[in-house]
């Protein structure tokens, strides 16, 4: 292809991106792919220089303005700096020998060095230390007024510590850290809404919305690193010294920043965050090494649209474009169903990755995804890998939409998702190979079944050679068996198989809370014995009989029916029972009203004559419920000696509070005649 025809494609296409990431905050590639694109364009027109032109995108820095924002004139052009490609140490040491060579020195030159945010450059205006207005970098030369935008960013004051300077335009980065990113995603998911591509992102599309409200409903942070216009203010005479007036100033700067002198100084510190890079609580891509002084970068000026005193030390990308081959179903330790993309390997975030999440059904559908597309995969440090967009210009003829599977992958259990819930997950609990050692150490837990000694390397080894495949082979084990095991001598061995024979005699709350139905917890548990009193009649019961349960919803009702109608699980609980479990059953309290059914009770404080567990078991067994926590909802506080926060809460609430001579009183009597 000729010269001029691949400039001319490399400009359209690059202007496409452009007006995808900047206009419709919609990115269509990863910036690394977008770089390469961009250093090709580059390239080309160095070597034909008969072929550029003044509306090349190597001409200007970034998009158009919008056209819902007022364009601001920046008095001193947001120009952006040069990228060093090269990841290794030798980056450093290529930026050190330019500047020697303009400066025509050998001396080792002082240099402040950065980390380069992954945000949106800004330019923020205070006249006498008050903020008028802030503007995007625009093409450089002309942004965007998202004053009223970046006023709901709290970490930005809206005036300075000192006043004295009539004009100070200070320039850093707005960016979404990683905590935010994910909880703001996390909450859109659960919503069914769209979720951010990346936190960089996240932070353009925040700032460009034309209604600050929404704006307001993402969080985001910044980092000042440089001036543009300044007026009445006598500058530092170091790049350093800048940043530590900001500081002074009440403007946040990043602490992450060192003055060093030499290439290797330059080098040690890309070095020593690369090694701290993904423990950073927020995204970047790599660092920033500038000349320090300030007289020293006004003698080496600017070359094109960039400064010859300072450049950009990259890492490896975070995000890369592979091709999705398949989509395959995992499913975890609790029975969740995650959809993995089988990718094309690529080496992105520096390793290669050939799987990826898909998170679940909804997101796959949101992101459009087809088995075949061209994706965009992203990985940051110990992050799993995830497909975070499609670039639909590139899907095939042949691409293909994704089928969720209506059953488990491992157990052919039903694959059940409740209302309001994202995740499918397995139903087949206590039969599901995949879920069979969280079962296990579930079942043996404390407060279930209480099996000492069955912990989880024990567990691993049972499960990992065969010799445990569903809960009822726990009481099948042996002696002999178990001392041939890593770790485990004959003594051992006995005590394990000891407690197992101590857990058959439980409580029918305890082995229901053991069987990790999912939504039914220690208290719902107790709730269910109480009030039904034999298993089976747990078994064999509707959700319309299971919604008469107190503090049973239509959630736990559909779950409690949904788990026992799997043959599977039926068929564990009864090997269990035939193996010796037991326990006491009577006849419940369905037929009943308790006198305190439907009371809420919170216990504080110390008791003089009982324990905390013993007054809340003497109160369930009357139906009252015992919450932890205090509300408009509680009918009574029972406080002992140093009650804290509880009894605060209840006497600003005008709840009832008593001492234990009125909660013994109301126990003699057997919960009648209680009035909240």
């Amino acid at each position: 292809m000729a010269a001029g025809q691949r400039i001319a494609q490399l400009r359209e296409e690059i202007e496409r991106h452009n007006h995808a990431y900047y206009m419709q905050d919609a990115p269509t590639i990863p910036d690394a792919e977008y770089d390469k694109l961009f250093r090709e364009l580059q390239s080309l027109e160095t070597q034909h220089p008969e072929l550029q032109t003044p509306d090349s995108p190597t001409q200007r820095v970034g998009g158009k303005v919008l056209d819902g924002f007022a364009p601001v004139k920046h008095a001193v052009p947001m120009l952006s700096i040069r990228t060093e490609t090269d990841t290794e140490a030798s980056g450093a040491f290529n930026f050190d020998a330019r500047v020697k060579n303009a400066l025509e020195t050998n001396s080792e030159i002082e240099y402040a060095c950065e980390l380069k945010f992954d945000g949106l450059a800004i330019n923020l205006r205070y006249e006498h230390g008050v903020l008028v207005q802030a503007a995007t970098r625009g093409d450089g030369e002309t942004g965007e007024d998202v004053t009223q935008n970046i006023r709901t960013i709290h970490c930005i004051p809206l005036h300075l510590k000192d006043r004295s300077a009539a004009v100070l335009e200070v320039r850093g980065e707005v960016y979404m850290s990683r905590k935010d990113f994910n909880r703001y995603n996390e909450k859109q998911r659960e919503k069914g809404l769209p979720t951010l591509v990346n936190p960089r992102n996240g932070a353009a599309g925040t700032i460009r919305q034309l209604d600050p409200k929404l704006s307001a409903q993402r969080p985001l942070s910044f980092f000042a690193y440089g001036l543009g216009e300044v007026q009445g203010w006598t500058l530092p005479d170091t790049h350093s010294g800048i940043l530590d007036a900001l500081q002074a100033f009440c403007l946040p700067v990043c602490d992450e920043r060192a003055v060093v002198k030499g290439s290797q100084a330059l080098a040690d510190f890309h070095q020593q965050i690369a090694t701290k890079r993904d423990a950073l609580p927020f995204d970047i891509d790599g660092v920033v090494y500038k000349v320090n002084s300030r007289a020293l970068q006004k003698q080496l000026g600017f070359v094109s649209r960039e400064p010859r005193w300072a450049v950009a030390h990259k890492y490896p990308a975070e995000e890369q474009l592979t091709v999705l081959r398949d989509i395959e179903i995992q499913v975890g330790r609790t029975g969740k169903l995650t959809p993995v993309a089988k990718l094309e390997p690529v080496f992105v975030g520096g390793t290669t990755v050939s799987n990826a999440t898909l998170h679940n059904e909804g997101e796959i559908r949101r992101k459009d995804v087809h088995i075949g597309d061209t994706v965009i995969v992203r990985r940051a440090g110990d992050v799993i890998p995830e497909v975070v967009g499609v670039v639909l210009e590139r899907r095939p003829a042949d691409a293909r939409p994704f089928v969720m599977p209506t059953v488990c992958p491992v157990c052919g259990s039903h694959a059940v998702r409740e209302e309001g819930e994202a995740d499918a997950r397995c139903s087949g609990g206590l039969f599901c190979a995949a879920q069979r050692k969280q079962a296990i150490l579930h079942f043996a837990s404390r407060r279930m079944m209480d099996i000492e000694g069955l912990g989880d390397k024990l567990v691993d080894q049972l499960v990992d050679e065969n010799i445990i495949r569903s809960l009822p082979d726990l009481y099948r084990l042996d002696v002999a068996t178990l001392e041939n095991l890593d770790r485990m001598a004959e003594k051992s061995a006995q005590n394990i198989v000891a407690a197992l024979e101590q857990s058959k005699h439980t409580t029918l709350n305890r082995f229901l809370f053991a069987l990790g139905i999912r939504h039914v917890g220690e208290t719902t548990a107790k709730d269910l014995a109480r009030y039904f009193g034999k298993l089976d009649a747990i078994m064999q019961a509707s959700t319309e009989q299971l919604l008469n349960v107190p503090d049973v919803g239509p959630v736990v009702a559909q779950s409690i029916v949904a788990f026992f109608a799997e043959a599977h699980n039926r068929e564990v609980v009864q090997q269990l029972r035939d193996l010796g479990l037991r326990w006491d059953e009577n006849e419940g309290t369905a037929h009943l009203v308790l006198p305190l059914t439907g009371k809420i009770f919170v216990l504080t404080g110390t008791l003089p004559t009982m324990s905390r567990d013993e007054a809340k078991a003497k109160l369930e067994a009357l139906g009252a419920k015992v919450a932890g926590s205090v509300s408009k909802k509680t009918d009574c506080v029972v406080a002992g000696a140093e009650a804290g926060s509880k009894l605060e809460k209840a006497q600003t609430l005008n709840v009832l509070v008593w001492d234990e001579a009125a909660l013994l009183t109301l126990l003699t009597n057997n919960g009648e005649g209680f009035a909240a």
